[in-house]
């Protein structure tokens, strides 16, 4: 490893959590006479973002920037994720995933036009993030010099941290009791640590302050919510028959599924340094999304095609899981679902009801359903006859073998 230069101005990916809050002391401490320059990327944290400025600047940074990238968020890695049917090991929808690209693009930008240095963010040596941060970065500014705190410092554990901040006097929002580990967006809040390390601990999700997007399927209403999402081209647009942009379509869809305990997801998944982890999810909009457009593909999909499609979700999770967002990889991969996509239109119409979703109807313009030739009843379109001839054809080879096998038993 190239022997990195004493920095004169660094960019630091800020959020004002515990990571952050105080590496920016540390950095002026590592690295005296260093300006640095916090930039958090908006990407629907609400509250979170509230006094970010001040505590920031007090903290020894000379100024912040709030980028609001919420709408693109959305429309630009949200839902061509949601199109490809993407969903990391059959659980996680990708919610830190997909955002983290975004905002490291946006921290390089703001990199170059300052003039800085360096990059600093503050993910662990243990986990995805910093793989996520660190190639957008590659992608971007391939010869920035990177800091990654983690990596280097004497903190050993989030309790070290707090002890740090105590010291100098850094405010925070949590306390060592409430220590999760959160990352929240439009899309999700993730909650990791604490009791949640060990697997067989059962999520608390009836315990006040725990859940923030929604409540648990047993405090869910007993009567069932009914929501129609329509479709263009694989991307919702409409919600009940009323048109909305692509943030506030997930705005609403997060407040119909919490409300009805949607979207919980307790997960042990490979991270891709290698070892497991264990985090809750609460994703309440984007798990109707997911579950609403899969159900329209069943109508408006030919069966080969969503095969096909069905095997690159899989490689197209990975890639964003993995931080490869700005890789020939996935923008061919996109050009390949767009094409499934052109198809893709119609209402899907479901039944929330305590943590399930039930689909209560499926119309398209561009269907491949007919009734006609699909129904029990008599019809003049299918002449069952014919499939004794396409069995025996389909069968050929299982008789073949099991004939040939009882000659060579004689």
């Amino acid at each position: 490893m190239a022997e990195q230069k004493m920095p004169k101005k660094i960019v630091l990916a800020y959020s004002g959590g515990l990571d952050t809050s105080i590496i920016i002391p540390w950095l002026k401490e590592t690295y005296p006479g260093c300006e640095v320059i916090a930039v958090s990327g908006d990407v629907g944290q609400g509250t979170e973002l509230d006094g970010l400025e001040e505590k920031a600047i007090k903290t020894g940074a000379s100024k912040l920037y709030i980028e609001d990238l919420t709408d693109e968020f959305i429309d630009d890695y949200v839902f061509p994720t949601v199109k490809a049917g993407a969903v990391y090991e059959g659980k996680y929808l990708l919610g830190t995933s997909f955002a983290r690209p975004i905002i490291a693009k946006r921290i390089a930008e703001i990199a170059i036009k300052e003039g800085a240095d360096a990059i600093c963010h503050g993910c662990t040596g243990k986990g995805n993030d910093q793989v996520r941060f660190e190639l957008t970065i590659k992608a971007f500014c391939p010869d920035m010099q990177i800091i990654a705190p983690w990596r280097i410092w004497d903190i050993k554990s989030r309790d070290e941290e707090i002890d740090y901040a105590e010291a100098h006097q850094i405010p925070l929002k949590i306390s060592r009791e409430t220590n999760y580990s959160k990352d929240k967006n439009l899309w999700h809040i993730s909650h990791e640590g604490l009791d949640l390390e060990d697997p067989a601990n059962e999520p608390q999700y009836n315990k006040e302050g725990f859940l923030e997007l929604g409540v648990s399927p047993e405090q869910a209403p007993d009567v069932p919510t009914y929501v129609t999402i329509e479709f263009e081209k694989g991307v919702a647009v409409a919600i009940d028959g009323v048109k909305m942009k692509g943030s506030d379509i997930v705005r609403k869809l997060n407040a119909l599924g919490g409300a009805n305990g949607i979207g919980l997801a307790d997960i042990v998944e490979n991270r891709l340094v290698g070892m497991k982890s264990r985090g809750v999810y609460e994703t309440p909009g984007g798990t109707i999304l997911y579950y609403a457009h899969d159900a329209l593909e069943t109508i408006c999909l030919d069966k080969a095609t969503a095969r096909v499609k069905q095997q690159l979700a899989i490689q197209y999770a990975d890639l964003v899981y993995n931080g490869q967002w700005f890789t020939p990889l996935r923008e061919a991969l996109d050009a390949f679902v767009d094409k499934t996509q052109e198809t893709v239109n119609g209402t899907v119409k479901l039944k929330l009801y305590k943590g399930n979703i039930i689909t209560a109807g499926l119309t398209s313009p561009d269907t491949l359903y007919d009734e006609e030739v699909a129904t029990f009843d008599e019809d003049d379109v299918y002449n069952q006859a014919d499939s004794a001839g396409f069995i025996n054809l389909f069968g050929l080879p299982i008789k073949v073998k099991a004939k040939l096998q009882q000659k060579r038993q004689k």
